[in-house]
């Protein structure tokens, strides 16, 4: 029993390591200081910024399910979990040296720096089956998003006591002590996560165990369809995380020293929405755990595109937030969990490939479409492009019956 805590310890401490990944570089401090700074015109910045994001969820995408049913073949998703975050943590650090004007060293270190840190995502993910059941997998993958959040929380914390975040120069810094974090408290998954051995009787290709992979898929309907389904809602989430702080700078007219306090208070919502829910799912079961914070990410959502219109719009938009926040980690832990409960035992690194692939496979569109609406109307009109994948996920998801194969 204390093995197995320790296991589930290290592993949730490897979501605190990650987040501030999410939350300082990809959401809200480093995208805003690129758009504004580096690029120094908005809707320049908006629109490179969506591309990267876009081509990097492709590269993602493609690479997921393929290194996925290669840990399988080979017992190797811890030896693949080290890599790609060891890889992700190199290039964190790496965007602490552009300065105004080098856009595309910028790019590229994000761009490679969030390819690894998806993929590390596989991986880790992969270990819960190992450390759940159907009766607490709610509870274990809730605590480890809410466990993240509080991470992000801290480190913004840190962020806010150590750097001057209305000096453009100081911002970099934060690409430091984000590589920092993520560097030391990944260590004790490293350490205490085990490869599970097991027996291959006949080995394939990876290209050949991947097309068997995917006949597999189809064959679990209630799977494939929820694999759909994650495709649209999650590539709404992945837009409102990449362009979160750029929305708040660009149309509700946030500083950046504000958008700090909103990241802040941003994941203490979000942790306590992971924490309650965690316990909340595993009575009331997946399916409805999900479709009821899919219903309130559409609620929010509309909130934050009628904030600029009302009375006081940074009001209007930190009540959105906040609703976003709560929903935000419940929804990825449920989803999470929920594929934990369902997966066939021995492919469990190819179908959290293929659950990272319908992450990612369109995850480019939302974001895409958002910079360029954004860059011909405006980013509020964009942002009913997040509205509607959230609405059609919502859609398919709520006619999955997974009582059946």
């Amino acid at each position: 029993m204390f093995k197995i805590k320790n296991k589930i310890f290290a592993w949730s401490l490897y979501d605190f390591a990650s987040q501030p990944f999410s939350t300082i570089i990809v959401t809200f401090i480093y995208s805003a200081f690129f758009t504004t700074y580096i690029v120094e015109d908005v809707d320049k910045g908006t629109l490179l910024w969506t591309r990267v994001i876009s081509i990097s969820a492709i590269i993602a995408a493609i690479l997921s399910p393929i290194l996925g049913a290669l840990a399988d073949r080979n017992s190797s998703r811890k030896l693949m979990l080290i890599i790609t975050t060891y890889i992700s943590i190199i290039f964190i650090g790496l965007l602490y040296f552009p300065e105004k004007g080098d856009i595309m060293f910028s790019l590229i270190f994000f761009a490679i720096a969030n390819v690894a840190f998806e993929l590390s995502t596989v991986f880790y993910n992969s270990f819960l089956p190992d450390l759940s059941n159907n009766q607490n997998s709610g509870k274990i993958s809730g605590n480890a998003w809410g466990f993240g959040f509080v991470g992000g929380l801290i480190s913004l914390f840190i962020c806010l006591s150590m750097f001057d975040v209305n000096q453009s120069s100081e911002i970099p810094k934060v690409s430091l002590l984000v590589a920092i974090w993520f560097f030391i408290f990944s260590v004790p998954a490293f350490i205490f996560l085990k490869e599970k051995k097991k027996l291959v009787t006949k080995k394939l290709s990876t290209l050949n165990q991947l097309k068997s992979t995917f006949k597999s898929i189809k064959e679990y309907k209630s799977i494939f369809k929820f694999f759909i389904a994650r495709l649209f809602y999650n590539d709404a989430l992945i837009t409102i995380f990449s362009l979160g702080g750029i929305y708040a700078v660009g149309t509700v007219g946030f500083e950046l020293s504000e958008v700090f306090i909103l990241g802040i208070f941003l994941n203490i919502s979000a942790a306590i929405g992971s924490f309650i829910f965690g316990y909340v799912e595993d009575k009331i079961g997946s399916k409805r755990a999900i479709l009821i914070t899919l219903y309130l990410l559409i609620f929010s959502t509309l909130i934050a595109f009628f904030a600029p219109y009302t009375s006081s719009p940074k009001i209007t938009f930190w009540i959105s937030a906040i609703l976003l926040g709560l929903m935000v980690g419940p929804n990825q832990s449920s989803s999470r969990s929920l594929l934990s409960k369902i997966i066939p035992a021995n492919k469990k690194n190819e179908f959290y490939g293929f659950f990272a692939l319908t992450g990612k496979a369109t995850s480019f569109v939302g974001p895409l479409l958002f910079g360029i609406i954004s860059a011909n109307f405006s980013q509020q009109i964009a942002l009913w492009i997040v509205i509607l994948l959230f609405c059609i996920g919502t859609i398919i998801f709520k006619n999955i019956c997974f009582d059946k194969g």
